[in-house]
């Protein structure tokens, strides 16, 4: 339960995310670069924030790795530009494909074999999943897809980093303070061309300390919970929920296809948690 209750936050946050970005981008009120680097500033501030507060922050001597870090910045500084060419149907389509192929990819390689029963949970997942943004896609330029395609892989290895975390706050908190270095370099480049709205500037902060720092804090809390294949087809989950806010904070339509990919999202994720959990506990009581 606790595994789901993280989960389901960190899901949300993602969700929140993508609306931010959206919101911003979209209408303009703030250029990427300034977007980023706020972002993932604003971020930094908020954690470490906690982190002082925490009276568990001296327990670990976990802090991150600069591998993660960079895979963090590579993430929001692509997927920024990326929003700038793609609609919202494509991008998502885009970054939670190269997600999922990059966590299950590394599976594989690293020996792990999937049971049939998953490889049914994914393909149910992700059928469902392009049913729910295939009516809005639209032919994307290269230069989008390249850009999201980088963001969905660089995503997907910082969540294979944060497996084995064993200090999410310190790990998320040090991952993000050492991308200050860039942060400042893109701050630095970007000054004389950065367009900047009062508006803008809230939905980078906002994005950075909370559907972001917080939000990839408590993901990593969860990923020790998940396999890797879970992981990586729980975040289908993600533009379902974006969709669903639109429904209740937006006025949007709650469509027919809303209805039935969700189901079929939903249904694929059962089918690969509870189908292994199944034959793991058959497996065991075999053994016995």
């Amino acid at each position: 339960m606790k595994t789901i209750l993280l989960t389901s936050l960190a899901l949300i946050a993602f969700a929140g995310n993508s609306i931010l970005c959206r919101l911003a981008l979209g209408n303009n009120e703030i250029d990427a670069v300034s977007f980023t680097w706020i972002r993932l500033l604003s971020g930094v501030l908020v954690l470490l924030l906690i982190l002082r507060l925490s009276q568990f922050n001296c327990l670990s001597t976990s802090k991150g790795s600069w591998k993660a870090s960079f895979m963090l910045f590579l993430y929001a500084i692509a997927f920024s530009f990326a929003y700038l060419s793609l609609d919202t149907g494509t991008g998502a389509l885009i970054l939670f494909a190269s997600v999922q192929i990059t966590i299950i990819a590394a599976e594989l390689v690293t020996g792990k074999k999937l049971l049939l029963v998953e490889c049914l949970g994914v393909f149910i997942a992700f059928l469902g999943f392009v049913y729910l943004v295939i009516p809005g896609l639209s032919t994307p330029s290269l230069t989008g897809f390249i850009l999201m395609t980088i963001s969905g892989v660089a995503w997907g290895v910082y969540t294979l980093a944060g497996r084995g975390s064993q200090n999410p706050l310190g790990d998320t908190t040090y991952n993000f303070v050492r991308t200050l270095p860039f942060v400042l370099i893109l701050g630095l480049v970007s000054i004389q061309e950065s367009r900047l709205s009062t508006e803008g500037v809230l939905l980078a902060v906002v994005s950075g300390g909370i559907t972001s720092g917080i939000g990839y804090m408590v993901w990593y809390i969860a990923l020790p919970g998940l396999s890797g294949t879970q992981s990586a087809v729980v975040q289908l989950l993600v533009p379902v929920i974006a969709a669903t806010g639109g429904v209740l904070f937006a006025n949007e339509t709650l469509s027919m296809r809303l209805v039935l990919s969700s189901l079929m999202i939903l249904g694929g994720i059962l089918t690969l948690i509870s189908g292994k959990h199944f034959f793991v506990q058959r497996a065991n009581n075999q053994t016995k």
